[in-house]
């Protein structure tokens, strides 16, 4: 592929496929992300998600197919690729006795224009520890940290693996503030996460894989909405459930000891269920993007 420009696309694969040994990690995908988009990769453990971001990021070779980041093959290793990319690990070791801004500087010593180191603390949300050693930062403040680094360089675009991993419910809000930032720098972002919610705030655009393929692809909103519907009628227990779902034509599927009953008129559905079955449990609640993630893939929602 040829470079695409400021105007073209940050990332273009086409055909992409990777094999270990006889097991098919990626059979043939094709996605294509757009400058200044937050984007994700979403799949269960072993769909071939880790090998996609590890190709794009060129730390792994691919069998066939074309990608194309940022106008250049990331196989290359060449130097104006690497000098736009940031890329963000689950984990990232850093020395624990130097302090936040001395550790941000190191890394900003690698690139031949990095961004200004109050900026890059202000960006994370780090501006108040600049002073605090790393071996006492939180958790929360130490993934900061580990975006700061990625930061450093100023890049274009920007891989998160598993941003907010291991975080309380307060710790996660933060980090989407932070990744929310990055999209008004204008910033290109490709994210992976196991946490719907997640993906439902923060991306623009997101795939999920299964087994090497690309299943669905579209926006938060537009996959609730054409996979699910807008309600979800959850039942357990109950007598004739089958029946009742045949004879109205519902749109529904078990999910271990759940009946999950999909569409527009959620109400109508719940008081048919209430008065009709008579189930152990019942609830109405509205369609999100984990309900999408188990249609299409047959997997619950896991860490």
């Amino acid at each position: 592929m040829t470079s695409t420009g400021s105007g073209g696309a940050a990332i273009e694969v086409r055909g992409l496929r990777k094999s270990y040994g006889t097991t098919e990690a990626l059979r043939g995908i094709d996605l294509t992300v757009s400058h200044g988009e937050v984007f994700a990769l979403l799949g269960p453990n072993g769909a071939g998600k880790t090998t996609a971001v590890e190709i794009l990021e060129g730390h792994r070779n691919r069998d066939g197919g074309e990608v194309s980041v940022l106008g250049h093959d990331p196989w290359r290793h060449e130097r104006a690729l690497l000098q736009r990319i940031g890329i963000v690990l689950q984990e990232t070791g850093v020395e624990p006795y130097l302090r936040v801004e001395e550790t941000v500087e190191l890394f900003r010593g690698y690139y031949p224009h990095p961004r200004p180191l109050d900026e890059v603390l202000e960006v994370v949300g780090l501006s108040e520890q600049r002073a605090t050693r790393v071996r006492r930062l939180s958790g929360g403040q130490q993934r900061r940290l580990d975006v700061a680094i990625g930061l450093c360089g100023d890049p274009d675009l920007l891989f998160l693996d598993e941003p907010t991993t291991g975080f309380d419910p307060s710790a996660r809000r933060g980090a989407w503030e932070m990744i929310e930032n990055l999209r008004s720098l204008g910033k290109t972002v490709l994210l992976t996460t196991h946490y719907m919610d997640e993906a439902a705030r923060l991306c623009d655009r997101l795939v999920i894989i299964e087994h090497g393929k690309i299943v669905v692809e579209g926006s938060p909103a537009e996959l609730v909405q054409r996979h699910v519907g807008r309600s979800v009628v959850e039942v357990v227990g109950g007598q004739g459930l089958d029946t009742l779902v045949h004879d109205n034509g519902w749109d529904a599927e078990h999910a271990g000891d759940r009946l999950l009953i999909y569409g527009a008129d959620g109400e109508s559905v719940y008081r048919q269920v209430m008065d009709a079955a008579r189930p152990d449990e019942c609830s109405l609640r509205m369609a999100n993007l984990e309900d999408v993630f188990l249609r299409l893939t047959g997997h619950e929602l896991r860490e």
